[in-house]
């Protein structure tokens, strides 16, 4: 069974018309309730729960503290490659999109992985464009190994993989797998990725699986929101998380919420996703699933971060660069999306302590 069959399930539902006919009633009833089902979780979308979202949030916010306490976690991203095949409409590495390219040979990871654990980070968060050609399978597990003895866990957020190179991989050091199916919305997804093998709809949707079948301990999924209806994207991507949970109980899933931030030629066909948007996304991940984790990354301001912290937010980057070794050289043409300034690893723990969070840098020992 592929998670494909559930979102064709829905498609014989008339998302749009539910909203639309929630109550009051309907809201207050599945607020109440300690475990949520599909329709739950729609009530809680619904612009009418948007007249309770402060319960919602006082909710969210206790269940936070219950299974996490007041700590987040903090990692940061690393850049090696940007070469990228694709032709989507939204990205800035599209083939077409004009941007500087640049690869690091394995002494330049070495030396930008230096770089990153001298600020202290354990959690480190391996990035490339989507070209194999470029940025084969042996050369991101090379780059693996020049990095696995410097952080405690390794993500990797690349192409979409077979599970026998997600196992090489894993067989390297890595131990989470992030990868974000953009949109959920078939169509939308086939219009907006216009060439190249991320146009494949189902091979990306099963890609998180494939991961977890390979040995991946933890998995971070979301859609991109503002290349279709929010709602629905959180939908769908709960319910992603959900069955990846209910099908392999071991794994940690986590869920992002990134809104699009600018870029080079920036995709003019954008949904507006508000503040409180974003925020009622995040409550209703974190009252269906009180145990998943939940990142937010420089896309948003510190002063947001701050406010999404109490809501359910476990995870935060800090000192980020999206240009390709952005940490160790200063390149500054090669980025993926324009950060917000005010990520600066200080600025990060400085704001944590202020409203009485932990920041850990560590949370887990490779054996």
């Amino acid at each position: 069974m592929s998670f494909y069959e559930i979102i064709d399930k829905y498609k014989n539902i008339d998302i749009d018309e539910y909203l639309e006919n929630v109550s009051e009633e309907d809201v207050l009833k599945s607020i109440g309730k300690t475990k949520l089902d599909d329709y739950d979780l729609l009530n809680l979308l619904s612009k009418t729960a948007v007249k309770y979202l402060e319960q919602m949030a006082q909710k969210a916010n206790r269940l936070t503290n219950q299974h996490f306490g007041k700590t987040i976690s903090l990692y940061t991203p690393m850049y090696i490659a940007n070469y990228c095949i694709n032709k989507c409409a939204y990205c800035s590495y599209s083939i077409d999109s004009g941007i500087k390219r640049k690869k690091l040979n394995l002494e330049e990871v070495k030396k930008e992985g230096d770089c990153i654990s001298q600020q202290g980070f354990k959690h480190l968060l391996i990035l490339t464009g989507e070209s194999k050609l470029h940025s084969s399978v042996e050369y991101i597990g090379e780059a693996v190994e020049n990095l696995k003895d410097k952080f405690s866990s390794l993500s990797i957020e690349v192409y979409p993989m077979e599970v026998d190179e997600y196992t090489h991989i894993v067989e390297k050091g890595v131990d989470g797998l992030t990868i974000y199916q953009e949109t959920y919305n078939e169509e939308i997804y086939k219009t907006v990725h216009i060439k190249g093998p991320k146009s494949n709809y189902k091979f990306r949707l099963d890609a998180p699986e494939r991961g977890v079948k390979a040995g991946m301990r933890n998995v971070s999924i979301g859609a991109l929101l503002g290349l279709s209806e929010f709602r629905k994207e959180t939908f769908f991507t709960i319910l992603h998380g959900s069955y990846l949970k209910r099908k392999y109980p071991h794994v940690d899933v986590c869920y992002s919420t990134p809104r699009i931030r600018p870029f080079k030629g920036c995709y003019e066909e954008l949904i507006e996703i508000s503040d409180t948007d974003l925020v009622q996304a995040i409550i209703c991940m974190r009252l269906f699933d009180p145990h998943a984790g939940i990142n937010i990354s420089t896309r948003e301001d510190l002063n947001m971060r701050r406010n999404l912290i109490p809501i359910g937010v476990t995870k935060l980057s800090a000192s980020v660069s999206t240009d390709v070794g952005g940490h160790s050289q200063g390149e500054q043409d090669t980025a993926q999306f324009k950060t917000n300034e005010d990520s600066e690893l200080k600025d990060v723990k400085d704001m944590l302590k202020s409203i009485g969070y932990q920041h850990i840098f560590k949370d887990w020992e490779r054996l």
